[in-house]
């Protein structure tokens, strides 16, 4: 069986943010990066996987980014991934989910994948568009937010996570795709064997320029931080003359009441 991976290297969430000169995205000057912890679920699972067909398996771990992703790759290999590749792009942030997507098909059409696991979404944008999309683009069976996974003779059970809190459990024929949710599994912690055993492992470079035409490249004109606040404003003392001073404010400050 071959499995494909998807992951993505994003700033830690507890970083300080700002805008980089131009604009367009995030200062990633002084930022530590680390996986994306959706990504995470989906590497485990993939192993999992992998042992429970007793290594009858190889699964590629992928990833697009500038040159610091592949710490994000060498730690998925480290967890159990077989082989690395790296679809190089410094201006990864300027595509929009189908253009990450089609990107990642026209890696995946080559190499005629059984499974593909991605992450629900990433902690950066969240748009939790880019494995479904995947899906549509290469004509596979799609399962979303998956906490709970099985498979058996050319078929997968996903358990979904509804919204409202439900569970909902689906059964797809392979070739499909998966896209990963917290509590599906624990992932593993790579051990100090494996991230030596990581660094031989087979790696790809593939420059973006291969799979995805310029024609399809977009920019993103402008970001914006969100406009400051002023200080709310606290009122204390007696119930009876809360709303009497509440009613005053709201006459002196908003049009409500004038």
């Amino acid at each position: 069986m071959k499995i494909l991976v998807c992951i993505k290297q994003v700033p830690d969430m507890e970083s300080r943010f700002k805008i980089n000169s131009e604009g367009t995205w995030y200062d990633e000057a002084d930022l530590a990066f680390r996986m994306n912890e959706y990504d995470e679920y989906a590497v485990e699972q993939a192993v999992q996987l992998k042992e429970q067909l007793c290594g009858e398996a190889e699964i590629t771990i992928l990833s697009i980014g500038p040159d610091r992703v592949v710490e994000a790759i060498r730690k998925g290999l480290a967890m159990g991934g077989d082989r690395g590749v790296h679809i190089q792009d410094s201006k990864y942030y300027q595509k929009d989910p189908w253009q990450i997507a089609a990107t990642i098909a026209g890696y995946a059409e080559k190499h005629r994948f059984d499974l593909i696991f991605t992450g629900m979404q990433s902690q950066d944008r969240g748009s939790a568009q880019v494995g479904v999309t995947l899906a549509e683009q290469l004509d596979f069976a799609c399962a979303t937010t998956a906490v709970g996974f099985a498979y058996d003779s050319g078929s997968i059970a996903v358990k979904r996570e509804l919204e409202g809190g439900g569970k909902g459990v689906v059964r797809l024929k392979l070739p499909a795709l998966v896209t990963c949710q917290m509590g599906l599994n624990t992932p593993r912690y790579p051990t100090l064997p494996n991230i030596m055993k990581a660094k031989k492992k087979e790696f790809q470079t593939v420059p973006i320029s291969e799979l995805l035409r310029e024609a399809e490249l977009t920019a993103t004109g402008r970001m914006y931080p969100p406009a400051k606040k002023g200080a709310g404003l606290i009122l204390e003392g007696e119930v009876a003359n809360l709303s009497e001073r509440l009613f005053a404010l709201l006459k002196e400050r908003t049009a409500v009441f004038r």
